[in-house]
């Protein structure tokens, strides 16, 4: 069921590649909840230029620091003249373009370089489209990560923290730099002591299925917990297909090469009980053929679906 949301605010649903983009109504002028990646940055000021109906955008706020999610912050910028705010805990990283930290070069991922001029830190109050919201830590998915509850509305902008049906990659937990699946069940747990009527997800369509969602979060986490290697597969499984949709095609032909080549991937193949670059490749192309998400024509791997 679609949620009735405030006049003041819409939501540009995008697919996968782009996390989706809140737009929130403010008089003349407008603020944006998260803005893309980068290759579709041109795509994003096109939408949200037609969501703005002649107004101007004067502030970018994002969730987290992950490419799909800030990847258009410098095009608005550079056409709005907008401020961009951002969770304190990915300021410093922001301020030195840390490329490892925002897991740009470990993933094989892109993004262009943007300044911000405010944070948020967990706890603080601030206004979109006239309602107040509160920024909450959701460690998990990205360990600085932000989600915004509005108590009056009882909506809840998730980012990846919480999807109808998951939540993004366990990046730390994977990695082993944190005990990111802990954090992942504490940030759900947390949520679900909101109040909440409809949930802004940063992909897919909002939604009022709440307790639903949380539920199969939840489940998912126990499911990784008691199988790492499915965690991983997941992963990997999501990040090539993130790649497939940014470059449009891959050849099949030295596949295990090419992913041993990204370091994200190379690092977690220990991982993985008996599994070599080839090994695993084949075990991809397997699974998304079998699951419908990608084709093989003419010796290129094509996505099934559109960025």
């Amino acid at each position: 069921m679609k949620p009735r949301l405030p006049q003041a605010l819409r939501v540009i649903e995008r697919g996968w590649l782009s996390a989706n983009n809140v737009v929130f109504l403010e008089g003349a002028s407008a603020s944006l909840v998260d803005s893309g990646y980068v290759s579709q940055a041109q795509q994003t000021l096109r939408l949200v230029r037609e969501a703005l109906d002649g107004r101007t955008l004067s502030r970018i706020v994002n969730t987290h620091s992950h490419s799909d999610h800030v990847g258009g912050n410098a095009t608005l910028a550079r056409a709005y003249g907008c401020t961009i705010t951002i969770p304190a805990g990915i300021a410093a990283a922001v301020a030195a373009w840390d490329e490892d930290f925002l897991l740009l070069a470990p993933a094989g991922q892109s993004g262009e370089r943007f300044q911000h001029q405010a944070v948020l830190h967990p706890g603080d109050d601030f206004e979109l489209g006239g309602m107040v919201w509160r920024a909450l830590a959701a460690p998990g998915h990205d360990m600085e990560a932000l989600v915004f509850h509005c108590a009056e509305q009882r909506l809840l902008i998730s980012g990846d923290a919480l999807w109808r049906d998951g939540f993004g990659i366990q990046f730390a937990e994977i990695a082993g730099t944190a005990p990111g699946l802990a954090a992942t069940k504490a940030t759900l747990e947390a949520i679900g002591r909101l109040a909440v009527d409809a949930v802004i997800p940063g992909h897919g369509e909002p939604f009022v299925e709440f307790d639903e969602a949380m539920e199969r979060a939840l489940a998912r986490v126990a499911a990784f917990a008691e199988d790492p290697s499915r965690m991983v597969r997941n992963a990997m499984k999501v990040l090539f297909i993130f790649k497939l949709l940014e470059v449009g095609r891959l050849p099949a032909a030295g596949l295990g090469d090419y992913l041993a080549a990204i370091p994200y991937f190379s690092e977690v193949f220990p991982r993985l009980e008996h599994a070599t670059p080839a090994a695993l490749a084949e075990w991809l192309l397997e699974d998304l053929g079998r699951a419908g998400v990608i084709r093989v024509r003419d010796g290129e791997i094509l996505p099934t679906q559109t960025a």
